[in-house]
């Protein structure tokens, strides 16, 4: 045998496949995996994997990285969770294919729908492109991770029809025009087309995606089709009925153009706590008839964080407290200062609308993170604190956040998710995908990585879901097969050789933690994790827990299947 470049010795193999895992060695050369189980010969580079598990690299299928890529190749912090492939492009938003004279409303919804500093994005963004050829383009040389790319179906609206693309529905001419833009992406690099049913824009107008008529997104799935590609939507993930009517919609698309549909995310909350299991039966029955439905459920529970300084989701529903962080700085503090305006904010907080699928108490919120740290307010409880104070919540969060010139973040911890035995016997259904993490969007509202490190941790080790090897399959040859990714996602001979090795008895998510790693010193909360040893992208080490990440090298587009 020729001389090879990898051999990871030692390990604890789980290929991805689901089979019992087994001690033995991979030799990789030319970036492939050339043989696995019991490897010969010599090597430029030999790896000790010391009883660690051996396995493919994560798979991310739900990420908004595309901003990040630009400046940041590597996707932090993905490698360090395992994570080897990512899939950014979701919820209807990519960044192309996009004409020069769209870029400002686009960079406003896709900041307010993912909720990314201003400075930042506009800091990391040097637009050098227009189609998604070009943006691949841009990207391509500085990866140090796979991407695997959606482009959205509002940016495929809004570069056939302009502006009336928030307006109206498309004639059939757009409709074709439409289909044949969709086929370049996908010939570009594409792996499928992303939309959504529920996201509203900076204007509080809904996405060009949900304007598209039946006849529309039935035409681009027939695109999809043809060209071997998959869907992905957010449906309204919060109300059962809708949910199931979506997912019977989704099962039609599927049988009829034999695609793959993906829906994310499925929530479990303590607002509808028999929502996940109503989903769940409606996804099974189209599944037994022949669709592929798939929903993306996260495994952990949201580490919610806000602030009065900047728009987010957090008071999506209550109109006067988001009508107030629209407005410039000055204005905002006049009006926290008005007792007037406080008073019909702290009304408007008793009579609290529920966020699509949370059922949250700002009571229960606490003092995170300050401008000017006060030692006596970090960490407290904001309802102890007006209980103190003799004055209502709403006047805490606005005396603490005017205190500090509204740089005061406050966190609300563990929101949804909360019945851990029926979370891990949906995680172990074969129907469920692991997915939904949002990687790279909500930086400053909460910390999106973890997933894999809390899959393994909280339900392998400590509910026995499922075995280490069904974890792995779920995290890789899963993803790949329903994301059609060529030879990705197993440890075989002949497929790309990304692999993790990790400590089956420490992989986790560690603590949530502020860093300010941003272009333009933006700031963002993020997850470091633990366990994982070593991360090797196409054969090519991406990331040590001794050394950090090495310098993007390795990173390509991952191929699709054709059809």
């Amino acid at each position: 045998m020729a001389m090879l470049d990898l051999v990871i010795r030692n390990g604890l193999i789980c290929d991805g496949s689901g089979a019992p895992a087994y001690r033995g060695d991979v030799g990789v050369r030319d970036g492939r995996i050339v043989a696995v189980g019991e490897v010969s010969g010599e090597a430029r580079e030999t790896v000790d994997a010391g009883g660690r598990v051996i396995a493919p690299g994560f798979i991310d299928p739900h990420t908004h990285y595309d901003a990040q890529l630009v400046w940041d190749g590597l996707a932090q912090p993905s490698l360090e969770h395992g994570v080897t492939t990512v899939m950014p492009g979701n919820c209807s938003l990519s960044l192309a294919p996009l004409r020069a004279e769209h870029r400002d409303l686009l960079g406003a919804t896709f900041r307010k729908i993912e909720e990314m500093p201003k400075n930042a994005f506009d800091a990391g963004l040097t637009w050098t492109w227009e189609s998604f050829a070009d943006y691949l383009a841009a990207i391509r040389s500085g990866l140090g991770v796979n991407v695997a790319p959606l482009v959205g179906h509002s940016l495929v609206r809004l570069w056939v029809m302009g502006l009336d693309a928030r307006e109206r529905a498309a004639t059939d001419a757009e409709i074709a025009e439409m289909q044949r833009l969709l086929a370049e992406c996908l010939d570009a690099g594409a792996v499928g087309m992303s939309g959504s049913w529920v996201d509203i824009d900076h204007e509080l107008r809904p996405v060009p995606a949900r304007l598209a008529e039946p006849k529309e997104l039935d035409a681009l799935c027939a695109t999809l089709g043809e060209k071997g590609g998959i869907l992905q939507i957010v449906p309204e993930f919060w109300d059962a009925d809708l949910l199931c009517a979506r997912i019977d919609l989704l099962a039609d698309l599927s049988r009829k153009h034999n695609i793959a549909t993906t829906f994310s995310p499925l929530f479990d909350s303590n607002a509808a706590p028999e929502l996940v299991g109503i989903a769940l039966d409606r996804v099974r029955l189209q599944t037994a008839h022949g669709a592929r439905v798939v929903p993306q459920m996260q495994t952990r529970p949201i580490d919610l964080s806000f602030d009065l300084g900047a728009p987010m989701s957090t008071f999506a529903t209550l109109p006067g407290w988001w009508a107030m962080t629209l407005l410039p700085h000055t204005e905002k503090l006049a009006q926290l200062r008005d007792p007037e305006r406080r008073a019909a904010l702290a009304a408007e907080m008793d009579h609290f609308m529920m966020p699509i699928g949370l059922q949250i108490d700002f009571a229960d919120s606490y003092v995170k993170r300050m401008g000017t740290p006060d030692a006596a307010l970090i960490g407290r409880r904001v309802g102890d604190i007006a209980a103190e104070r003799g004055c209502h919540i709403a006047e805490a969060i606005i005396d603490i956040a005017l205190a500090d010139d509204l740089a005061t973040s406050f966190g609300l911890d563990a929101i949804g998710h909360n019945d851990d035995a029926k979370i891990a016997t949906m995680l172990a259904d074969p129907l469920i995908g692991i997915g939904a993490g949002d990687g790279g969007a909500h930086v400053t509202n909460f910390a999106t990585y973890g997933d894999t490190g809390y899959l393994f941790s909280r339900y392998v080790r400590g509910f026995d879901a499922m075995p280490l090897e069904t974890a792995v399959r779920k995290l890789t040859h899963d993803v790949a097969q329903l994301w059609g990714l060529r030879q990705r996602g197993l440890l075989r001979p002949g497929y790309a050789a990304d692999v993790v090795v990790f400590d089956a008895e420490t992989i986790d998510r560690g603590p949530e933690i502020p860093v300010e790693d941003l272009p333009a010193d933006g700031f963002r909360y993020i997850r470091r994790a633990s366990g994982i040893d070593r991360v090797f992208v196409n054969g090519a080490l991406a990331y040590s827990q001794d050394a950090g990440y090495a310098p993007p090298r390795a990173g390509v587009i991952a191929e699709r299947i054709a059809a």
